[in-house]
């Protein structure tokens, strides 16, 4: 019991430190894996050897593809890329379902892009289509938000999905990853969807409401600010040809080799590799840059992903030290044998997910620390398979979605941008939020139920 209680304890200080005196979350991780490492009582000789190895660890795995997957991401929202898609999004749905088509341009545009910053992009895309279509833009508000954020939270390369399955062993089947992270998002954004559609008769009411018919309508404008925007093909390939190409090098690696050992399977093999496949990416990404000074632009953009990637970097780096000093204790042992007499499984990574998320406000922090505390018990609590890993990043993820409120940056970009008042924001936002994190963990203990 003292080693739960201990747990408890430094949890306490990781939401008390990051929330209520605002203490950066990397400091606050690392400080966190000392307590923890006193506490539990290590020797004090490999405290720090245990501590640096955790951080280095995970992100040799990692750190690159985080690194790649946010430069590619700056690259998509400062060359227009982003706008092409949505336009390419709405002219494939159409009009006739508003809060869909918005629902799926966020799910498809936060795949590589945070979703506060693909908020602030599309909201102008998303007020025109709200006053065009005669639709409440708190409808609108809500489907985009949630698309975003049901991305956002499961499907790499965004950083929090992939340093969660970086902490649990996954980062050579990132693929499998994806393929599940994809169809938990798509119930997850369709929950958020629905939800809004509660909203299509009202209108915000928020400070400056009355003003929002007439302000950020003119999309054209936004769209012409951008220069001449680069077409759907080139806006889309620096993505979805990553993806396919880690999807494909995970279904070479299958144990039933579906296409052989020969030379596809070599090719798809190294080409499959997260960091081969978002180095191929970056590369397709250069004809979205505009001008003469093309290198000296791209040059740019790779020290906003790097000043963009960098506290990211840290805290996964912090949270694998933490990780790794529970990993050196017998937390793991205690807690799987006690937890699997209680029968929770798969929804205790939701549960301290969605505890450590709610009280802190960052879902990235949420998926990083939990995946850190739980990757030691996954033996003892039957995840240790493949699936069970990947399911368990799921149920992570589920759990960071839960849920968004004052805490949470997100929840303000979408509350000042919709022109929501905080109160009309909780109903409508938070709300959306807790619907959409407990449906997705639906799904997530169905999808164990079948293939666990």
């Amino acid at each position: 019991m003292t080693l739960v209680l201990i747990l408890i304890a430094v949890i306490a200080f990781i939401v008390v430190a990051t929330s209520k005196y605002k203490l950066h979350p990397f400091l606050t991780l690392l400080l966190a894996a000392f307590i923890a490492a006193f506490a539990y009582g290590l020797p004090a000789t490999t405290i720090a050897k245990t501590i640096s190895s955790g951080f280095g660890g995970i992100l040799g795995y990692i750190g690159l593809v985080i690194v790649l997957g946010t430069i590619i991401g700056t690259i998509l929202e400062k060359s227009g890329a982003a706008i092409t898609m949505a336009d390419a999004i709405v002219k494939l749905l159409g009009k006739r379902f508003p809060t869909l088509t918005m629902s799926i341009i966020g799910y498809i545009v936060s795949i590589p892009v945070f979703c506060d910053s693909g908020y602030v992009i599309l909201n102008s895309l998303k007020q025109s289509m709200a006053n065009r279509m005669k639709v409440s833009s708190v409808a609108m508000s809500v489907a985009l938000a949630t698309g975003l954020y049901a991305t956002h939270t499961f499907v790499p390369p965004t950083p929090g999905p992939i340093a969660a399955a970086g902490n649990l062993g996954l980062e050579s089947n990132l693929g499998l990853v994806i393929g599940v992270g994809v169809l938990v998002a798509l119930v997850a954004a369709l929950a958020g969807m629905f939800w809004a559609n509660r909203f299509k008769d009202t209108q915000p009411n928020g400070e400056g409401a009355e003003n929002l018919m007439f302000e950020n309508t003119d999309y054209e404008a936004l769209k012409q600010s951008y220069g001449v925007l680069p077409s759907p093909l080139k806006s889309f390939a620096p993505i979805f040809v990553p993806i396919l190409l880690i999807c494909f090098g995970s279904i070479a690696n299958f144990p039933s080799a579906p296409l052989g050992q020969g030379l596809l399977f070599e090719l798809l093999n190294f080409l499959g590799q997260p960091l081969n496949a978002l180095i191929i990416g970056l590369f397709l990404s250069l004809p979205l840059l505009k001008g003469e000074h093309k290198m000296s632009d791209f040059s740019d953009r790779i020290s906003e992903g790097l000043v963009a990637a960098a506290p990211i970097l840290l805290i996964t780096g912090a949270g694998g030290a933490f990780g790794a000093v529970l990993k050196a204790t017998a937390l793991g042992e205690y807690l799987g044998s006690t937890l699997s007499a209680l029968g929770i499984g798969i929804f205790m990574p939701f549960v301290v997910s969605a505890a450590l998320k709610s009280a802190q406000g960052s879902s990235t922090v949420a998926l990083v620390t939990t995946s850190a505390l739980v990757a030691p018990l996954l033996g003892d609590i039957g995840l240790d398979s493949e699936m069970g890993r990947v399911l368990t990043v799921m149920a992570i993820g589920a759990g960071a979605m839960t849920v968004s409120h004052a805490n949470d940056s997100f929840f303000w970009v979408v509350t000042q941008f919709s022109r929501m008042s905080v109160k009309q924001a909780y109903k409508a936002q938070t709300m959306a939020t807790l619907i959409q994190g407990i449906t997705a963990m639906l799904m997530v203990y169905v999808l164990s139920l079948v293939l666990l």
